[in-house]
């Protein structure tokens, strides 16, 4: 229907909430026509991600959801209108002349109640940058590098956080049996769901492509984990924490503009969602006096730098 009004250009289309916050913030449009039932992160939740990424972009739902409730955080994160589907052939032009002009647009049958635009309401929770914690660590051995580690963890796990492990297979038994001998009840913590180790060759096989991290991918996957490792929290705020050695696996590999890329990406991630992340690196002494550009730009893609 859209594409038939010359005064329109559909720039893109998403099948998914995590890829319409992707898309909005790369292509940056002047409306967005967005479901609320959509796989991966619900469009509720994409609207509030892209108000803040995108702030420009209007915002109008087309669903066929109409709950007094549901339709109310509609336009509490952040748009304009809604559409009920049912009477998009009647509804759905005039709504997107009203939304793009700035006015709000609400479906018949729902016009007799008062919707709060994210204008005068509250602000969403989540804030970009203001809990990004995105921390890198460089270490001498595994020794350190697990004690780094294994501090993290724990103190995810006290906190009553989940915590997801990207690492090495040898890593993460040596974070097990480290874990183990400081009193962690780690079989607890699986059956949790609080404690999640991921072995770093199967993850970046999920999101590498031809040496770079393919951004949509590397989206999806976070979202999905992040997702299901929240559902486990206790903390009060819940929190995620992710440790992990993506990049660290990629550099030792020669992929080092991958490497920074793939850091790049999960700081735009730790601005998005409330996580903490540590990067670990074992830095052998070429790295660290022939390689400095590379440290330098990986060093740039954190909120804090430590060394042990």
């Amino acid at each position: 229907m859209l594409e038939t009004r010359p005064e329109l250009q559909v720039i893109g289309e998403v099948s998914d909430g995590l890829e319409a916050v992707y898309k909005a913030e790369k292509l940056r449009p002047d409306l967005i026509v967005l479901d609320v039932g959509l796989p991966l992160q619900n469009g509720i939740e994409a609207a509030r991600q892209i108000r803040e990424l995108s702030p420009n972009s209007k915002i109008l739902f087309l669903s066929q959801e109409s709950s007094a409730d549901l339709v109310e955080e509609g336009f509490r994160s952040g748009a304009l209108g809604y559409v009920v589907k049912a009477h998009a052939g009647t509804e759905l032009f005039a709504a997107v002349e009203a939304v793009s002009q700035g006015r709000q647009f609400v479906s018949r049958g729902l016009s007799g109640t008062h919707f709060t635009h994210t204008a005068d309401a509250q602000p969403p929770i989540r804030k970009t940058g203001i809990t990004r914690r995105h921390q890198v660590g460089f270490h001498n051995d595994d020794a350190a590098f697990l004690l780094d580690f294994a501090c993290f963890i724990e103190a995810a796990l006290n906190a009553g956080n989940a915590v997801i492990v990207i690492a090495t297979k040898s890593h993460l038994n040596g974070l097990a049996q480290r874990l183990q001998e400081r009193g962690r009840d780690l079989a607890a913590a699986l059956e949790q769901g609080r404690y999640i180790p991921l072995d770093v060759a199967d993850v970046l096989a999920s999101f590498m492509v031809n040496d770079m991290p393919d951004p949509l991918r590397l989206q999806k996957v976070a979202g999905v984990l992040l997702t299901e490792a929240a559902k486990a929290t206790k903390g009060n705020p819940p929190r995620v924490a992710v440790c992990g050695e993506c990049s660290p696996t990629l550099w030792a590999e020669g992929k080092a503009d991958g490497a920074i890329r793939v850091e790049h990406l999960w700081d735009e991630i730790a601005k998005t969602y409330d996580v903490d992340i540590l990067c670990g690196y074992v830095l052998t002494n070429f790295q660290r006096e022939h390689e400095k550009h590379i440290y330098e730009g990986i060093c740039a893609e954190h909120s804090a730098v430590h060394s042990q």
